[in-house]
This record gives structure tokens, C-alpha cells and sequence, in this order.
């Protein structure tokens, strides 16, 4: 009864369900293994958003990369904003998806050195070829607080980096660069103002960073183990079903064979 499973249509279901199976189960181990990286980024947003302000200086220095571990920390700078190095990142949205700049200030810390200050995100006044009207910040000695940000790439942001933009406009923060521009000591990475709040809203601030989908990757995971559990019990309902199918036939058969023939 079994020999239909040596035919070449079932022979193909057949490895077609065998490699199925630890294809699906391998998917799931992946989308487990991304449901456990996502997770463990979304924990180390909430530790550093969570954690107590400390001076900048205790994270920062001069050609210094920020870990992962250090990003969104919060931070505290005391100094004043230098306003005529002052310039703008080109291709940034607000939280309604607006296109329009960032704003980079300088922020001449007490001991001389530079922090970079990303003050928030203005509107672009059109065509993005002309430097915008920036609000003012704040004049005369401050205390500014913000999230440690590390160093802008294409890599990491999508974004590339274009040159021979229009004066005072650039794509990616980055604190070597502007080390350069500046020819100044400046602390690697750069802060994202979260304090004091702007005078009329304006710049924007940025916000804070959202948290992954962790979960939707723990379901997919469970759904690819869901589908790898399914394909046998649904070859094992294929073969009883064929063989009822073949049982029906083979009665029917000896039935008719059996059947008195009829008299003339």
C-alpha cells in the first residue's frame, strides 16, 4: 500500500519537506538570535537614558569613540556656545517627518576645549542652498545637558556624505572634521541638547531614541518553528489521505469484479 511513496511525485514532496524543515528552524533560530541583539540594545537605551547626568568630560576626550555603551548617556557641559563656527546638517526630519537641518554649535567648555552641541532641528526655508535663520542660543556662561552621541557614518546612517556643499552646511556630524575646521581641541563624539529648553520651541530638540521591535522578531521566530512542526504532520495527512484514496479505489474495484453478471 505504501509503494506510491517511491513514485517521482512523492519523492519530490518528500525532499521537498525534508528541506523544509531545517530551513524553517534555522529562520526561527535567527529571528531568535535578532529578537536577543535587538533586546540587548533596547536595554542598553534604557540603562543610559535612566542613568544619573555626569560631567562630559568623565566619557569624552579628544579623538575619543563613543561605545555603544556610552551612547545616550547623559551628559552635562559647563561653557558657553561659539556661534560664528556655527553650522548646519543638511537632510534631517523632525518628529512629523519634516525635511529641514539640524543645527551644530560649538560649545567652548571652560578649559578651552570644544564640544559639539546639536542643538535641535529648524525648518529648511526652501531650497536648501542658503544658510537658514538660526534661533540664538543662549548667551554668556551656561550649563548645557544632552545625550553622548558617537561620530556620523554612511555606514551606520544611510547618509552620504556630499561634498562641495554651500558654506556652513554639512551632512554627517562628525568630530574629527570639525576638529579640523575649527582647529581646535574637540571632545570625539558630540551631544544631542536635551536642556536648557529653547526659547519659543525653536530649535526643535531632538527626541529620544525609540526602542526596537524586539517582540515582533520573537514571534516570527516562533511562527518559522510553528511552520517546521507543520510540514510533517501535513506530509504524514497527505499520505493517509492517499491511501484512503487508494483503499476506496481498490474496493470499488474488487466490488465490481465480484458482481453477478447480469441474466439475458
Amino acid at each position: 500500500m505504501y509503494r506510491f511513496l517511491l513514485t517521482r511525485q512523492w519523492i519530490i514532496l518528500t525532499l521537498v519537506a525534508i528541506v523544509l524543515i531545517p530551513t524553517m528552524i534555522r529562520l526561527g533560530i535567527w529571528q531568535m538570535d535578532r529578537y536577543h541583539e535587538r533586546d540587548a540594545r533596547n536595554q542598553l537605551v534604557t540603562d543610559a537614558l535612566n542613568a544619573k547626568p555626569v560631567p562630559v568630560e568623565e566619557l569624552a576626550s579628544p579623538d575619543h569613540t563613543v561605545t555603544s555603551k556610552e551612547r545616550y548617556r547623559s551628559v552635562t557641559a559647563k561653557g558657553h556656545y561659539d556661534t560664528d563656527d556655527e553650522v548646519v546638517v543638511r537632510r534631517r526630519v523632525n518628529s512629523n517627518e519634516e525635511v529641514g537641518f539640524h543645527v551644530l554649535t560649538p560649545f567652548v567648555l571652560d578649559d578651552g576645549r570644544v564640544l559639539l552641541v546639536n542643538r535641535g532641528w529648524i525648518p529648511a526655508p526652501g531650497a536648501q542652498t542658503s544658510y537658514p535663520e538660526v534661533p540664538a542660543p543662549p548667551r554668556g556662561e551656561t550649563t548645557v545637558t544632552g545625550r553622548l552621541m558617537p561620530n556620523e557614518t554612511t555606514e551606520a546612517s544611510g547618509i552620504k556624505d556630499l561634498k562641495d556643499l554651500p558654506d556652513r552646511q554639512i551632512m554627517l556630524i562628525n568630530s574629527k572634521e570639525q576638529a579640523e575646521r575649527l582647529g581646535r581641541t574637540v571632545l570625539g563624539g558630540y551631544v544631542a541638547q536635551t536642556a536648557p529648553e529653547p526659547k519659543g520651541g525653536t530649535p526643535e530638540l531632538v527626541g529620544a531614541p525609540g526602542k526596537e521591535d524586539s517582540a515582533l522578531n520573537y514571534a516570527y521566530a516562533i511562527q518559522w518553528w510553528l511552520f517546521a512542526a507543520a510540514v510533517p504532520v501535513g506530509w504524514v495527512v497527505l499520505v493517509r489521505r492517499e491511501l484512503r484514496e487508494r483503499r476506496r479505489k481498490e474496493e470499488a474495484a474488487a466490488d465490481e469484479a465480484e458482481a453477478p453478471a447480469s441474466v439475458g
